[in-house]
C-alpha cells in the first residue's frame, strides 16, 4: 500500500512541477532558490516524505533537509518523557517541531516557540478557508498567541441509515443532538431478536465497558474523574453521577451495539465478505454509529465489492457528533493530528515558516484530498467534500475543544490507570446487581482512587523524601 501511495504521490510531484503550481506563495519567492537547511522532528525518515517532503522538496530544491526520528523518546528505560522531550529537542535542536496540544500549550507558555502572528500578518497568510476554530483553540492554547499549525485534523461524526429510520418511521439525526437526544433516538429502535442479526439503534465504541462509555459522556461536559497534576480524585461529584447512570441506561437499555455482538467475534479465518458483512452498518443493521472520516472509505469499498454489491447500506449520511450541554459549539472527538512549530531559537525561521505555510496551503489540500483520508481531513474546507453530496460539513461544523481530560496523566502511579479499572468494574458491578446505589459506588471509588494516587509518595525511599524535606527546611530557614 505504501509502495503504491509513494509511486501516486510522485506522479503527483511531477505533475505539478510541470505545470508550475505554487505552494502557499509567489513561484518567484527568492526563499525557493536560497540554499539553506531544515531539521524537522518526524515520526521517521520516510513517513516524512511521504506525507510531505517530496512535494515540498521539489518546489523548495535548494533545502537541505534532515529529519530527526522522535520515536529515541520512547522506550522502557524513559519513564519520564517531559525529559526525554527536552534532552531530545537540546540534543537535535530541530527547526520544526511536532507536537501534541499538551505540549504544544506547555512549550508555548514557556517561550519555546517562535510566535507567529507577525509573519501570518507580514506575509498575509490566507486565514480564510481554515476550519472553523482552528486559530481559535491554537490561540487559546497557546495563550492569545498563535506558535503552531496543523495540517490535518481527526474528527468523528454519526453516519446514519436513512432506510432504517424511515422503516421505523423515526426523525432523522440532526446535528449538534445531545448525547441524551441521541441514546433516546437510538433506544426507539425495536430491540428484539437474535442479537447477531437484529437491529441495533447505536454503536458510540467498540468496547462493552461502562467506564469507557461514562468518559465518553463525562468528557463532553469536560470533566474528568481524577486531577492528574495535583493528584486528586475528583469522581464524586453530581457530574460523574449522571454520566454513570445514563451509560447504565444506555447499556441496560439493549439499544448498544458493541464489537462482542459480531457474528463473526472470536473468527480466526473469515472470508472478506463476512469480515465485511460482520459490520452492522453495512450490512444494514445498524442505525447509527460513531465513526471518523477512514469509514467513507470503508463503505465505498464495501459498495463495490461485487457479489455484495446488494447488501450494503446505501441510503446514508452523516451528522456531527453528539455535544455536551455545556458548549454546544465543541466537539471532544475533534482534535488534530499533528502540531508544527518553530523553536523559538531556530537559526532557519524563514524555510521553516515556508514549509508550515506550505502544509497549511490550499494547494496542499487539494493534493491531500486525492490520496487517502486514513490520517485525517486537510484544513482547508474547500477540499473536504463529497461526490455523491454527502453531508462532510459535519465533520467540521464544531470547534475543536480545548478539555483534555487526559492532561498530566504521566504523572500518575505507573499501575493507577489499571487499578483504578478494576475497581470501577467491582463498584459497578454492584451497582447493576443492585446491592449498592450509584452514589455509594462513586463514594468508594473517590476514597479507593484517593489511596492509589498515594501510594506513589509512600514508596518512596525513606532517604529521597528525607532529601527533599531538608531541601525544603533549608529554603524556609
Amino acid at each position: 500500500m505504501k509502495v503504491r501511495s509513494r509511486f501516486v504521490l510522485s506522479v503527483v510531484v511531477l505533475a505539478l512541477v510541470a505545470t508550475g503550481c505554487s505552494f502557499g506563495g509567489d513561484n518567484k519567492d527568492s526563499n525557493k532558490m536560497k540554499q539553506s537547511s531544515l531539521k524537522v522532528m518526524y515520526y521517521d525518515e520516510g513517513m516524512f516524505f511521504q506525507d510531505y517532503g517530496m512535494v515540498f522538496s521539489a518546489l523548495y530544491p535548494n533545502v537541505e533537509i534532515e529529519v530527526v526520528s522522535n520515536q529515541s523518546m520512547y522506550s522502557e528505560e524513559n519513564t519520564d518523557y517531559d525529559t526525554a522531550f527536552n534532552k531530545f529537542i537540546e540534543e537535535k535542536q530541530p527547526d520544526i517541531l511536532m507536537l501534541d496540544a499538551e505540549r504544544y500549550q506547555k512549550l508555548s507558555q514557556e517561550g519555546k516557540l517562535y510566535d507567529l502572528d507577525a509573519v501570518m500578518e507580514k506575509e498575509k497568510y490566507e486565514t480564510e478557508g481554515l476550519i472553523p476554530g482552528m486559530l481559535d483553540y491554537l490561540k487559546e492554547q497557546g495563550g492569545g498567541k498563535v506558535y503552531g499549525l496543523a495540517p490535518s485534523f481527526y474528527s468523528q461524526v454519526i453516519y446514519y441509515n436513512k432506510d432504517l429510520f424511515e422503516k421505523y418511521k423515526i426523525e432523522l439525526p440532526r446535528s449538534r443532538m445531545s448525547w441524551n437526544e441521541t441514546i433516546q433516538l437510538a433506544r426507539r429502535f425495536p430491540t428484539g431478536g437474535d442479537r447477531k442479526e437484529r437491529v441495533y439503534g447505536l454503536k458510540m465504541g467498540y468496547r462493552e465497558e461502562l467506564f469507557d462509555l461514562a468518559i465518553m459522556l463525562a468528557e463532553s461536559e469536560k470533566v474528568s474523574y481524577v486531577n492528574a497534576g495535583q493528584k486528586q480524585m475528583t469522581i464524586h461529584t453530581d457530574s460523574w453521577k449522571n454520566a454513570f447512570q445514563q451509560a447504565l441506561d444506555a447499556i441496560e437499555s439493549n439499544a448498544l451495539y458493541f464489537e462482542s455482538m459480531s457474528s463473526q467475534a472470536g473468527a480466526m479465518s473469515q472470508s472478506y465478505e463476512d469480515y465485511l458483512l460482520s459490520d452492522p452498518f453495512l450490512s444494514g443493521r445498524l442505525a447509527m454509529t460513531i465513526q471518523d472520516v477512514g469509514y467513507t472509505n470503508q463503505i465505498k469499498q464495501a459498495s463495490d465489492y461485487p457479489s455484495l454489491k446488494d447488501k450494503i447500506v446505501k441510503n446514508w449520511d452523516i451528522v456531527t457528533a453528539p455535544i455536551g450541554q455545556q458548549s454546544p459549539d465543541e466537539s471532544n472527538l475533534m482534535s488534530f493530528n499533528n502540531l508544527f512549530a518553530i523553536r523559538a531559537d531556530s537559526p532557519n525561521k524563514d524555510v521553516a515558516w515556508d514549509f508550515l505555510k506550505y502544509v497549511t496551503s490550499d494547494d496542499y489540500a487539494r493534493v491531500k484530498s486525492k490520496s487517502n483520508n486514513y490520517n485525517g481531513l486537510p484544513v482547508r474546507t474547500k477540499y473536504i467534500t463529497d461526490v455523491e453530496g454527502h453531508n462532510y460539513g459535519a465533520f467540521y461544523e464544531l470547534k475543536p475543544s480545548a478539555f483534555n481530560g487526559y492532561k498530566n496523566f504521566d504523572k500518575l502511579p505507573d499501575n493507577f490507570y489499571g487499578e483504578f479499572t478494576t475497581a470501577v468494574k467491582e463498584e459497578m458491578k454492584k451497582v447493576k446487581e443492585d446491592t449498592q446505589d450509584l452514589n455509594s459506588a462513586l463514594s468508594i471509588l473517590q476514597v479507593k482512587g484517593q489511596e492509589m494516587l498515594a501510594k506513589e509518595d509512600a514508596a518512596r525511599p525513606d532517604d529521597a523524601a528525607a532529601g527533599e524535606n531538608s531541601e525544603a527546611s533549608s529554603k524556609t530557614e
